[in-house]
């Protein structure tokens, strides 16, 4: 082959990569302004030094803050628990940093940095959040990475966290690593490749057994995936963020977990199935409830990682007792 051959081989290729990428961009772009289009947001945008947090705030009564888990939203919540609830709580739930309506926090909107928000940093975020929203001494409950988030938000302020609910909670260091999804899409190329990709092309029906496989055992209620809005979270900044969230995790629930004995001694009340494949309770609930002085642990044989949809009338109950063991009720 001549050198002018190769050059304009070359410059074909470039070419047609460069249609090929502009052709994704366009696809996603669409996607993700159908998927904002139809779940807009439904609370609050609120200004937090310049990062911008989504707040729904419903009820009176004790302050209830509700941190959702990974690749989630607030509208997890929305589906059924802050109806429960907010007849007796003001019940402030919010999106997580790079999640539903809330931005990534400054340090990690640049696509060179494939680092995640830790759950401390989450956790300021949403307390400056929940401080602008006049939250005082509040209840905080988080699911899945959301407990995490809960627990760094009791590290952080301690004196001004009445109790914490942990559902189905990532609280502890697990064994092994992660899948080479998150490897992948957390990584810098991984992010400019094949998330685009995903946000452009996955199909729909791949996302409802998603859904499905995270309730598994437990049934998906009637109407939850079109309510919770699962197209926010294939939004590329939403797919980075959540990765490199999970990918980088574990150094910090090392550091967590170490302190969790010293610090966390108001109220916890822990809930977790037997048979979440997700977050394990062996790995996870079994060793929190020994970590803490004021910890109770309800432990459900053959519930998976839901727990605020399968056993909605014992998640209540179990809120209601953080309140009442708080003095707040």
């Amino acid at each position: 082959m001549g050198l002018k051959t190769a050059i304009t081989t070359l410059a074909l290729s470039a070419a047609f990569l460069a249609g090929c990428g502009a052709l994704v961009d366009r696809r996603a772009d669409l996607r993700e302004a159908e998927a904002e289009a139809t779940y807009g947001p439904v609370g609050q945008l609120l200004d937090v030094n310049g990062t911008t947090i989504h707040a729904l705030v419903q009820g009176d009564g004790p302050d209830l803050v509700l941190i959702h888990g990974a690749s989630g939203n607030l509208r997890d919540f929305t589906f059924d628990l802050v109806d429960r609830l907010k007849d007796r709580y003001r019940v402030i739930a919010f999106d997580r940093p790079g999640l539903g309506w809330s931005e990534r926090l400054p340090a990690y909107r640049s696509l060179r940095n494939v680092q995640g928000e830790s759950p401390r940093e989450q956790a300021r975020a949403l307390q400056a959040a929940a401080d602008q929203l006049g939250v005082q001494n509040p209840i905080v409950l988080g699911h899945s990475f959301g407990g995490a988030v809960a627990l760094a938000w009791g590290l952080e302020r301690p004196a001004d966290t009445s109790a914490i609910v942990a559902l189905a909670a990532v609280s502890n260091p697990w064994p092994g690593g992660l899948s080479g999804f998150y490897r992948l899409t957390s990584s810098r190329l991984g992010g400019a490749v094949a998330v685009p990709l995903i946000t452009a092309f996955a199909p729909r029906n791949r996302v409802d057994d998603t859904v499905a496989s995270i309730f598994t055992p437990d049934p998906v209620p009637s109407g939850y995936s079109r309510h919770v809005g699962a197209a926010l979270s294939l939004r590329r900044t939403s797919l980075r963020a959540n990765a490199q969230q999970i990918w980088t995790l574990r150094p910090h629930i090392v550091e967590m977990s170490e302190q969790y004995a010293d610090t966390l001694t108001m109220p916890v009340e822990i809930l977790h199935g037997s048979a979440d494949e997700i977050v394990p309770a062996t790995v996870h609930a079994d060793v929190l409830a020994t970590q803490l002085p004021n910890a109770e642990y309800t432990r459900i044989d053959g519930l998976g990682h839901m727990p605020q949809h399968a056993v909605p009338d014992q998640v209540e109950a179990i809120i209601d007792r953080a309140a009442a063991r708080a003095g707040l009720r």
